[in-house]
């Protein structure tokens, strides 16, 4: 399925001013109402509402009155989400937006009203047991739903409070914070170096690598205590050329959030900028955040989390970029949302604390595995505010695997669960937090707790199918009149404030996912929450060949090998039970619905190979190629520490090795060297040149790391092309199978040389043979023989002289000129390493050997440049 099934968002109509007038007034009051209430304004609010929609709720209808009410609903919720998409003003469409939610409320307690009036089912114990399951899964999910309509009542947008104003002396000093643990040195690099070129006040601003990779926790005959101790002098060096201040200390207490702590009481800054070790930040992270902190209530600014590498879902689902990645959702609506609530979530990296904020609260917490959340709780506990800013400003990496990707997950998921029984946000009134900031804390620390409610929904259909499991009475057409409009209009409201950010139906998949470890480990956290230990998560991991992670999805296997045999299990009821149809019907169309989600969930775990070295990135930076005393200017369409795609308004004669020089969006350069790998004609004008970087220094290295990741004026995620249809969505997993089974190869190169015409001969055998160099690089070249004779002999090239050639691959030598007869040509080995025959002759295929280069390439550069 193309990238054009997906909408690209229509273009906005103008409004006449009745329109205006009415639907303007009503957001903007209700922003202002919104910003004031409080505990008891907001509970008479909602009882208004309850009040109003009551005869909404218990009216009975019969089963066709529903049906046409059912039609109505869905119907005007497509006609309001369509209206919504055509919309200019953001204050309209948030009308828009808090009417679905209005609506689809209303629409939800009707369901539920229908579902405990009539169709609970405890006529056996067995039937009992399967309804209150599936029962208390639907009620969560209606909770969760609930919650996240208050969540997104209202998105807050921010601008930068800009520095200028303010002089530099009296600019807060700022403490960069960098902890590892055993990352590679090479990764931590990156983001030092990035982190000292953040534009700022000079001397108000320093970089700490807090070095926790202790190798005294290892025995002396522990191969492991060597490696760390190389690891921490490698890194010791680093800080030492960088200009880094490298902090150790003597014990791993509490694992991050204690190696933090440890620095807040050695260092001196106002204010500490928090980054993971391969979360490198742009040079404006600053200039952009610190401003927020002339408020004195603020006690932390938090920017989106970004990741440059496709994680599991996108690269085991081969989706190209087409959908959007797991953490949109919470870093461009949700936080957006918390923000307007002053609850926006510190999130452990890419953020700057106040220290004497933190302090206050005692540092950062370490009662839990998410110690950020836990920190922001208590922060806002204490009347502080938050701020979110979402700029994208750091570039980090996704787990690489599905299985480092469970433990990340798995370690959220522990978290969440230990601050809802240790904190409970809703009711703990130790904390002095807003209702609103309650809420949004509740929502935040019960997400995880979908693990079961999601198996609760693949099961149900499963046992009626396969058992007799009947966990709805009266299943049918009558509970489908209740049940589709709940559905569609929670999935229409959900569209007009998350069709950037989550597809539908991806949230199913990403809950199928983790069911069964993010059930079983928040059942563990709520019952004990000192259970478990912070775990690092694997960055950085290169993975060869396809596998499938039996491990973590071995539980998830089996739920879909029972969702399969149900529906085998179909025709046997038609045939046995036809009076049971409906319920049939219902089960099968759930069934069916299940094994698409499942079967899209499993793929998640077979792990597809990485074909390149390094993760490209899609960014457009101006490059100038030097080639032959002439400059050919360009633009990247892709590029990475090992190479890029290059666009050329020309079809330019290159050799296979050429100068260039990136450009970043300010001021940044990094000049390389670059072989040619392929050079592609795009239209008559247009040539896309793809290059490997070769020979790179370590000063090239630094260079090009921040021309890629540190100059950056704004990544390219930062606003999404496509807009969610949700037809077009399930098409889209329905057919992850081909995608994921689809053959994966590296792009086929071709050699790229100078288009040349120089005589040549190659020295073999005792004997000269003449011939016309047509392709000349600094790594080989191809010379067409005008004959099989030899210069100066009667030898002459047979069958059996062409097959030792082709066999033994000989080094010859080879003399090139521009002229026929040059006084002094010039001298060359060369290694054969094939021989063509064409139909007017013979060409040989010859690289000038590796261990002659550095005698050889001045003299092949120089004859390149003159050809």
């Amino acid at each position: 399925m193309s990238s054009s099934s997906f909408r690209t968002p229509p273009t906005p109509k103008a409004h006449n001013f009745l329109t205006k007038f009415i639907a303007e007034i009503a957001p903007r009051f209700f922003d202002r109402a919104l910003e004031k209430v409080g505990i008891k304004q907001f509970k008479w609010l909602v009882l208004l509402s309850l009040v109003i929609s009551i005869p909404l709720i218990i009216t009975p209808l019969e089963v066709w009155q529903q049906g046409v009410i059912s039609v109505f609903l869905v119907v005007l919720g497509q006609i309001i989400v369509r209206a919504e998409e055509q919309e200019s003003s953001i204050d309209i469409s948030q009308y828009y937006h808090l009417f679905m939610v209005w609506l689809s409320i209303v629409t939800t307690m009707r369901y539920l009203y229908y579902r405990v009036s009539y169709t609970l089912n405890f006529d056996t114990w067995v039937n009992g047991i399967a309804c209150g399951l599936l029962f208390a899964a639907e009620l969560y999910a209606i909770l969760t739903l609930v919650l996240a309509y208050f969540q997104t009542l209202k998105i807050k947008e921010r601008q930068p409070i800009s520095l200028n104003a303010i002089p530099e002396e009296e600019w807060y000093s700022v403490d960069i914070y960098i902890p590892t643990y055993n990352e590679d040195v090479d990764l931590v690099r990156k983001t030092a170096l990035a982190a000292q070129a953040c534009e700022y006040a000079p001397g108000k601003k320093t970089v700490y690598v807090l070095d926790d990779g202790r190798p005294e926790r290892y025995k002396e005959d522990d191969p492991r205590r060597e490696k760390f101790r190389g690891r921490r002098e490698q890194l010791r060096q680093m800080c030492e050329e960088l200009g880094c201040i490298h902090m150790t200390r003597d014990n791993n207490e509490h694992a991050k959030a204690g190696n933090i702590n440890t620095a807040f009481r050695k260092t001196h800054g106002d204010l500490v900028m928090i980054l993971d070790c391969d979360h490198i930040p742009s040079r404006q992270f600053l200039l952009h955040t610190v401003g927020f902190f002339y408020d004195p209530k603020v006690s932390f600014v938090q920017t989106p989390h970004w990741f440059y590498n496709p994680d599991p879902f996108e690269r085991n689902l081969v989706t190209s970029g087409r959908i959007p990645v797991g953490n949109e959702l919470f870093y461009k609506v949700l936080q957006k949302g918390n923000d307007f609530w002053n609850a926006a979530f510190f999130c452990g990296s890419a953020a700057i604390i106040r220290k004497d904020h933190a302090l206050e609260v005692g540092g950062i917490a370490v009662e839990t595995v998410t110690e950020d959340c836990h920190t922001a709780l208590r922060l806002h506990g204490r009347g502080y505010k938050s701020v979110y800013y979402d700029k994208i400003m750091v570039a980090g990496l996704a787990p690489d695997t599905f299985n480092a990707y469970v433990g990340q997950q798995v370690r959220w998921a522990r978290g969440m669960a230990q601050i809802l029984r240790l904190e409970n946000p809703l009711l703990n009134f130790k904390h002095k937090l807003s209702l609103g900031q309650r809420i949004c804390y509740l929502s935040a620390t019960s997400h995880f707790l979908y693990g079961y409610p999601r198996l609760v929904y693949a099961v149900a259909p499963t046992l009626f199918l396969l058992f007799g499991i009947n966990s709805v009475q009266g299943l049918g057409i009558e509970t489908l009149a209740y049940a589709v409009p709940h559905i569609l209009l929670s999935l229409f409201t959900n569209h007009i404030i998350y069709k950037h950010v989550r597809f539908s139906f991806w949230n199913e998949i990403f809950e199928f996912v983790m069911s069964f470890q993010a059930g079983w480990v928040t059942l563990l956290a709520l019952i004990n929450p000192k259970m478990g230990s912070f775990n690092v998560t694997d960055k950085g991991v290169n993975i060869s060949k396809r596998t499938f992670d039996w491990e973590s999805m071995r539980g998830l296997v089996v739920v879909t090998a029972l969702v399969v045999c149900s529906l085998l299990a179909v025709p046997y009821w038609l045939l046995l039970r036809p009076e049971d149809w409906q319920a049939v019907m219902v089960n099968t169309i759930w069934s069916g619905f299940n094994i698409i989600l499942l079967s899209s969930a499993l793929l998640v775990g077979f792990e597809q190979p990485q074909i390149r070295t390094a993760h490209r990135l899609q960014r457009r930076l101006a490059v100038m190629i030097s080639v032959d005393n002439q400059t050919l200017m360009g633009e990247t369409i892709n590029i990475s520490e090992t190479g890029a795609l290059v666009k050329l308004e020309s079809w330019p004669n290159l050799p296979d090795e050429v100068q260039i020089e990136v450009h970043g969006d300010f001021t940044a350069r990094a000049t390389l060297t670059a072989r040619v790998i392929r050079l592609s004609p795009v239209n008559d004008t247009e040539t896309h040149l793809a290059i490997d970087f070769i020979n790179i220094t370590d000063d090239q290295r630094d260079a090009l790391t921040l021309v890629i990741y540190s100059d950056v004026r704004e990544w390219y995620s930062q606003n999404r092309e496509y807009a969610d249809q949700p037809f077009a969505s399930l098409g889209f997993l329905a057919t992850s199978l081909t995608r994921s089974l689809r053959d994966m190869k590296s792009t086929q190169t071709k050699k790229v040389r100078k288009q040349v015409q120089a005589h040549g001969q190659i020295y073999w055998d005792g004997h000269f043979f003449p011939g016309v160099a047509t392709e000349i690089g600094v790594t080989g070249l191809r010379l067409e023989l005008n004959s099989k004779r030899a210069v100066s002999s009667d030898k002459t090239l047979t069958q059996q002289d062409l097959q030792s050639m082709q066999k033994s691959k000989p080094l010859v030598g080879l003399l090139l000129s521009q002229e026929a007869a040059p006084a002094s040509p010039n001298r060359f080995v060369a290694e054969i390493t094939s021989v063509i025959e064409t139909g007017n002759g013979l060409a040989i295929e010859m690289n000038f050997p590796e261990k002659f280069r550095e005698r050889q390439s001045t003299k092949i550069k120089q004859l390149l440049q003159a050809l």
